[in-house]
């Protein structure tokens, strides 16, 4: 990848530069400078070097044999043709009555696009909706791609920071503080990644007033619904303020432990959805039969090993609160959903981008950088749930031996 800071200018035979589009530049700097602590991590792994890999949001429980068993079913018969760019009319019905059901009133396929994922999903949304001279509004820290599914349309990402001290949840009164004429989306995640955070009923609704009063959009990001352990889910799409205004993004990587299978979909006003159609027909053109096939019965089904999944990340987290909660030089907030908990080391004397690293060179544990995550995630490290509890507590142990030694050489040298 060309780094922006500094590019290569290409040369034609003739000597003249090659022209890229813009976008090519916005993108530049993002990718995989963000993901390098975990590429070193895959690379020690490769030559046999014993890492505790606690970087991605991967599922370590195997998922649901019955939407396994339903792709294979599917592919074995046959359904490898193309689909509709909305995709199969049983996916979209399926996913309809999801939303229906949850929000208490109609939703029906012409409110839906099947995409091969959440991250399809976003990047869909946002073109839709922003462009250059636009502005998108983020809580910091955010997950890592956000920057550039905004940067990717021109727009620019104007953030609010979240504080550790309130949970790391967005408040209405910081986000209106955030507005101005140029606000055209907010981008809510809730389970949020990378601090866990989950919004209450009331505090959405009054995101969704402070949306309603400026006429903002709502792109929620919802991967993480089934993984609320500490606190209930609620989404703007469930308001009816919020329904006219929201695109709901989602997927069944994470709920269903298949982020291999890339089944997402999109969930808004009629108008929105066939607004934005037309760009994921240019984009994907449909997706695969036999894994809308998968995920008619991932959706449809009350599966045991989904539970499984959502108490063992509480129990895990649990688990982390307690073996790092009073270790000197760690500031920890227990997440009350999804894959991960953030960890402050900043009282260490080092940033979360030093600390993981010395964490990967001396410890033998891989973990990300806050700063990944936005500039308030800069003196924090993001920790994976995704091994069982015993291999989570002996990576504590790892971070907490690195911690104090880090602590004890400060009161040495002050």
């Amino acid at each position: 990848m060309i780094s922006s800071k500094k590019k290569v200018k290409i040369m034609n035979s003739l000597n003249l530069p090659i022209h890229y589009a813009s976008i090519t530049d916005r993108l530049a700097d993002l990718g995989d400078a963000k993901w390098a602590v975990h590429v070193e991590s895959r690379k020690r792994r490769k030559k046999g070097d014993h890492i505790i890999e606690l970087t991605i949001g991967e599922p370590d429980m195997p998922p649901p044999s019955a939407v396994i068993e339903a792709a294979v079913t599917s592919l074995r018969a046959g359904n490898t043709h193309y689909a509709g760019g909305r995709g199969v009319e049983s996916v979209l019905d399926t996913i309809a009555a999801k939303y229906s059901s949850r929000c208490g009133r109609q939703i029906t396929s012409e409110n839906v696009i099947y995409v091969p994922g959440t991250q399809s999903a976003l990047y869909l949304a946002m073109m839709g909706l922003v462009e250059h001279g636009d502005e998108v509004i983020v809580a910091d820290p955010f997950y890592a791609t956000y920057e550039g599914v905004i940067r990717a349309t021109g727009a620019d990402l104007i953030t609010v920071p979240l504080c550790p001290q309130e949970a790391f949840h967005l408040n209405a009164n910081d986000l209106e503080k955030a507005i101005t004429p140029r606000s055209r989306v907010l981008l809510l995640n809730s389970p949020h990644n990378p601090t866990g955070a989950t919004l209450s009923a009331e505090e959405i609704a009054e995101i969704v007033a402070v949306c309603e009063k400026h006429n903002l959009w709502i792109i929620s990001d919802e991967v993480y619904e089934d993984m609320a352990f500490g606190a209930q889910f609620a989404s703007p799409f469930d308001i009816d303020a919020g329904g006219r205004r929201t695109i709901v993004v989602s997927s069944i990587s994470k709920s269903h432990m298949l982020p291999g299978f890339r089944s997402g979909w999109c969930v808004g006003p009629k108008e929105a959805i066939e607004r934005i159609l037309p760009l994921s027909e240019m984009m994907l053109f449909g997706a695969q039969p036999f894994l809308m096939d998968a995920t008619v019965v991932a959706l449809e089904g009350d599966f045991p090993e989904c539970r499984a999944q959502c108490d063992a990340l509480a129990d895990r987290a649990n688990a982390v609160m307690g073996a790092l909660g009073n270790v000197p030089g760690l500031l920890l907030t227990k997440p009350e959903g999804g894959m991960f908990i953030m960890i402050g080391v900043g009282a260490t004397g080092l940033d979360g981008e030093a600390f993981s690293w010395r964490l990967l060179e001396e410890e033998n544990v891989a973990v990300m950088p806050g700063g990944s995550f936005g500039d308030m995630g800069k003196d924090f490290i993001r920790v994976s749930l995704g091994h069982d509890k015993e291999v989570m507590l002996k990576a504590c142990q790892h971070i907490a031996n690195l911690a104090t030694r880090l602590v004890d050489d400060q009161m040495k040298t002050g």
